[in-house]
């Protein structure tokens, strides 16, 4: 009881406010979700499926080794020319409770204190354990497919930066139901010479990821990533990341990282 008290005042007053307040059928609608009340049901999938248990599975996912791997490869790609301004303002999409915000957020802020994280996700349930646990990281609901508007949503209870000097993803592609839509939506929201890393699976064949994880696509060929972000991003580097892979119940699929930066 102590420990939940003390979690509770470690939120600020507004984003406890904002949290409780959120009509998520109301807020889909708004942000131009196809179909709200579908997506309604998929944060109850992963409410009562994953939240209260996502760091364990990303750790049954990756392992230990390839958790550090892939958090390693987020922060070299964010400081890696051009690298972030001083008070920089990092996004992380489809964050869910926060595992690798947290991760990257600690070893970036060793050599840019001053950086600024802020955590997107669709499921209000694993936001909140991030904002009871870490309040140095703004958390608030959004589709991906629309951040621009998501963000304009919140800050009517959170201050968030209408444009970001980075937005990575890690995992969060293929649930997306309109992936092309997600490079647009990341390509709004970026400052000038900004960048974008995304990680997600390659193609794969495991069919019944579908309904075992609620995954909406197979991965992804690396041609197909490449296509879509040239619409919208003048440098982009796609590799496939060697000694890693995404594992479950003994079947794996290979990750690949996309470096993008924003046009001038």
């Amino acid at each position: 009881m102590l420990a939940q008290t003390q979690d509770t005042m470690s939120m600020s007053v507004t984003t406890e406010y904002y949290f409780k307040d959120l009509d998520l059928e109301k807020l889909f609608k708004a942000l131009g979700a196809t179909d709200p009340k579908a997506l309604v049901k998929t944060v109850q999938h992963f409410t009562t499926k994953e939240a209260g248990k996502r760091d364990k599975i990303v750790l049954d996912y990756f392992g230990r080794s390839g958790i550090d791997q892939i958090v390693g490869s987020i922060v070299k790609s964010l400081q890696t020319s051009p690298t972030l301004p001083k008070a920089a303002k990092v996004l992380d999409l489809g964050a869910g409770s926060g595992f690798f915000t947290v991760r990257v957020a600690e070893k970036v802020r060793k050599t840019n204190p001053d950086t600024s994280f802020y955590a997107m996700d669709l499921t209000p349930a694993m936001l909140l354990s991030l904002a009871k646990s870490k309040d140095e990281i703004t958390s608030f609901v959004g589709l991906a497919e629309n951040i621009r508007e998501s963000v304009q949503q919140a800050r009517k209870y959170l201050k968030i930066p209408v444009k970001f000097d980075a937005v990575f993803s890690t995992m969060m592609l293929h649930h997306s139901p309109q992936p092309a839509r997600v490079f647009e939506s990341i390509w709004e929201v970026l400052k000038k010479n900004g960048k974008a890393i995304i990680l997600d699976l390659c193609e794969h064949e495991f069919e019944e990821f579908k309904t075992e994880l609620d995954d909406l696509h197979l991965g992804f060929e690396t041609k197909d990533i490449a296509s879509m972000a040239r619409k919208y991003f003048s440098t982009v580097r796609i590799e496939k990341m060697k000694g890693i892979c995404c594992s479950s119940s003994g079947r794996s699929a290979e990750i690949f990282l996309a470096v993008m930066q924003n046009r001038l």
